[in-house]
């Protein structure tokens, strides 16, 4: 992958070489700390022929002026001064990684005309740094031009962030990079092509977090047979790699506290089995685990900040394929629940692999609550586009404290409506339940699926296909794979559950 840019921070100063970074407020107002950059008041000028005034993420460039000893000089647009929340630092972040040179230093001059920044202010520039500058070429071997030429080696940039409080803002930042490496964890699974990575090798990924304090338990198809998974195995029998389910505990918080669970779908890739996706775009369902990553990725951040909860991820990990041991059309089988599903699509995989591990989790655990990730359907995308997920609950409070995360982290929610005559839809005369319920309400009859496996448990299931991958770029994401879910499900802990 790209090299990662380095972060440091230093006190106020004019830079001695690079690119520098001013912040401008809306109106193109510029600090004092601004300015010493720009003796000459080349600014002044450049604002009104750019009509640059200030608007968030925008930037204006101007030949270094006289009398400065570094190279080029950038003012970056920073919005009005009470419009600046954390996301807006991450965002500013992002813009200044599009700043960057090969082999360049970049100095930001952190520093606002009437208005403080803090140390986490300056710790989500950082981090709004490092997410934009993210890119996923690990398997590219030459440049992109016609001639094929063999890359240079080429240096991380180096970053250098002046502000006020330089150890404060370190240590703020070392906290927020625990969720920014998480979030790149997720990246990374969910760019990882379906034939690098299995089920066996997922798990394997998962297992490394034992470096940070995760406890990790991987069972194999054995076991979950005796646990009587048959709705999960099924989904995995047309498949030459076995399925695994995988259990990480963190256990920051309160030794009597019941933990905090999440669950994630990991169809590794998914063909549709028997009921086969159109060959159109079917590469993309490498993606399909994207549930998987977040909570991976999300068990990464809480251990790596050593955040203070209990906190179990739990991954279903299985590849849908077809053979002739495949799973059929009007198959009939039996969850560890002792509830039978008949199944008449085979492509309606996600919720049979998360029908057994919800009622695992359950039953082990007794957390406070379930929140499971699943790239589960194209219906909510659908009813809600690429700017929300899916957000389906039977606990208001849980609900409304998911919402309020999304809120701040911008990934998100908007809850969808569950009930009696939505559950009607997945009965069936020949078993306990059907995996499909029609061609109306398709995301609301999957959810109704699920929660015949939570009892009364605190559950919310949020439906993330078309935002974990493939979802629109933005300022902090440029890649097909966006990380979604790390960064709510880190403010949802935070906000809630710590302490």
């Amino acid at each position: 992958m790209t090299s990662r840019p380095s972060i440091s921070f230093a006190k106020p100063g004019v830079p001695k070489n690079g690119s520098v970074i001013v912040l401008a407020t809306e109106g193109g107002e510029l600090s004092d700390a601004a300015k010493a950059c720009d003796p000459g008041g080349t600014f002044a000028r450049a604002f009104p022929a750019a009509e640059f005034t200030g608007k968030l993420a925008s930037t204006v460039e101007v030949l270094a002026p006289q009398g400065v000893p570094f190279n080029r000089l950038v003012a970056l647009g920073a919005g009005k001064t009470d419009g600046i929340d954390g996301h807006a630092w991450l965002r500013i972040g992002g813009a200044v990684a599009t700043q960057l040179r090969k082999d360049g230093e970049v100095a930001v001059i952190a520093d606002l005309a009437g208005a403080e920044v803090d140390a986490a202010a300056t710790a989500n520039l950082a981090a709004g740094v490092l997410l934009r500058a993210y890119s996923f070429d690990k398997y590219k071997t030459r440049k992109d031009n016609s001639e094929g030429e063999q890359p240079k080696t080429a240096k991380p940039a180096k970053i250098t962030i002046h502000c006020a409080n330089p150890a404060a803002a370190r240590k703020a930042f070392a906290e927020v990079q625990a969720v920014v490496d998480g979030v790149t964890l997720a990246r990374d699974l969910v760019n990882e092509p379906a034939n690098v990575l299995g089920p066996v090798e997922f798990a394997a990924r998962a297992k490394e977090l034992e470096a940070l304090g995760v406890t990790v338990e991987i069972l194999t198809e054995k076991e979950m047979k005796k646990l009587g998974m048959g709705a999960l195995l099924g989904v995995g029998q047309g498949s030459i790699r076995p399925p695994r389910l995988v259990i990480m505990s963190w256990n920051g918080g309160k030794a009597k506290d019941k933990p905090v669970a999440f669950i994630g779908k990991g169809v590794v890739f998914d063909s549709g089995g028997v009921s086969i996706k159109p060959a159109a775009g079917m590469e993309d369902m490498k993606g399909d685990m994207g549930g998987a990553a977040a909570v991976t990725g999300l068990m990464h951040a809480l251990a790596a900040r050593k955040a203070k909860v209990n906190a179990v991820g739990i991954l279903g990990c299985v590849e849908n394929m077809l053979d002739g041991n495949a799973q059929r059309p009007g198959d009939i089988v039996t969850s560890m629940s002792g509830q039978t599903i008949e199944v008449l699509n085979t492509d309606a995989e996600g919720r049979l692999v998360l029908a057994d591990v919800l009622w695992y989790c359950n039953d082990r655990f007794k957390p406070k609550f379930m929140v499971n990730l699943a790239t589960l359907t194209g219906a909510i995308m659908v009813a809600l586009g690429q700017s929300h997920a899916g957000l389906f609950s039977n606990n208001d409070e849980l609900a409304g404290r998911l919402t309020a995360a999304g809120l701040a982290t911008q990934e998100k929610l908007w809850r969808m409506p569950l009930g009696s005559e939505y559950d009607k839809l997945i009965d069936t005369k020949n078993a306990d339940m059907k995996n499909i319920g029609g061609r109306y309400a398709g995301a609301i009859t999957a959810a109704q699926f699920l929660q015949r496996f939570v009892k009364d448990t605190p559950w919310a299931h949020l439906d993330i296909a078309g935002m974990a991958m493939g979802s629109p770029s933005s300022d902090i994401n440029q890649s097909w794979a966006s990380g979604f879910g790390v960064r709510l499900l880190d403010q949802l802990v935070r906000d809630n559950y710590e302490g």
